[in-house]
């Protein structure tokens, strides 16, 4: 399945599930529309027989955006349509579709790529963070593929993957690590990994009661936490080492100047 990737990084748009294409002059753009579009078209080049609620079934949504994508592939003339018995339909891939097939499995290809590199090396820079800081036990939050490749990273690292939180699955277990519902039942823990761009406030707040602020983290990808992954400010001068420091009043120009 092809995944967003940030803004700027790809051809492909970073934005949710895939959206009616019956507004305008559509063309498949985001991560979802682009893997509904190349789907569609395969199916159609490996059998002409489909009923409406085969192929829905087959690119994964309801019926009715199934039906709508067929529609806009039929009048960009990548698809032809016949009626046949029992409710199915005839489809035809035309030149046009092959075209615009083989250009959809390049930018899925190039997309699913560029994604999992960075996001293989912005997990590992997460894990050596930790492991440099020597907090050993680490929990996740999020069982997509953002977790497999972190779980996957952390192989000959000096950290050990405690278990995932994954409210909706909890009780199951995901590449081998034990999936729960709330991060306070991953148990002692050092730091925890969001890998879930919708990781609700709630699990975030218990993330950072857990092990506090500065160890929970994200990978940039995401766009979440950028507090959280950029290094600590330097303390504030304290008066008790000895420095001099200006004690300022509530006026903006009222000053005294204390010394040791």
């Amino acid at each position: 399945m092809l995944r967003p990737t940030p803004a700027g990084s790809s051809g492909v748009a970073q934005t949710g599930g895939p959206a009616s294409p019956d507004a305008g002059e559509w063309q498949p753009n985001t991560a979802a529309e682009v893997r509904v579009t190349l789907d569609l078209l395969t199916a159609v080049a490996e059998s002409d027989d489909h009923s409406q609620r085969s192929l829905a079934e087959r690119l994964g949504v309801a019926v009715g955006l199934a039906n709508a994508y067929v529609k806009r592939c039929v009048r960009k003339g990548w698809i032809k349509a016949s009626s046949a018995p029992a409710r199915r339909y005839l489809y035809y891939l035309t030149p046009n579709g092959f075209s615009e097939k083989a250009r959809l499995t390049g930018l899925y290809l190039s997309t699913s790529l560029s994604f999992f590199r960075m996001a293989r090396q912005q997990c590992a820079e997460l894990l050596d963070r930790c492991a440099h800081n020597g907090w050993r036990r680490v929990g996740l939050v999020g069982t997509g593929d953002l977790s497999e490749i972190a779980i996957v990273s952390a192989l000959g690292r000096a950290v050990d993957l405690v278990g995932i939180v994954d409210a909706p699955r909890a009780g199951g277990t995901f590449t081998g690590l034990p999936i729960l519902a709330a991060v306070a039942d991953l148990g002692p823990i050092d730091a925890v990994l969001i890998l879930d761009v919708a990781c609700d406030r709630e699990t975030f707040v218990a993330a950072v009661q857990a092990v506090g602020e500065g160890r929970v983290m994200s990978p940039r990808l995401l766009g979440l936490l950028p507090a959280a992954a950029a290094p600590p400010p330097p303390p504030a001068p304290s008066l008790a080492q000895g420095a001099s420091a200006d004690v300022r009043a509530p006026g903006p120009s009222a000053r005294q100047e204390t010394r040791p």
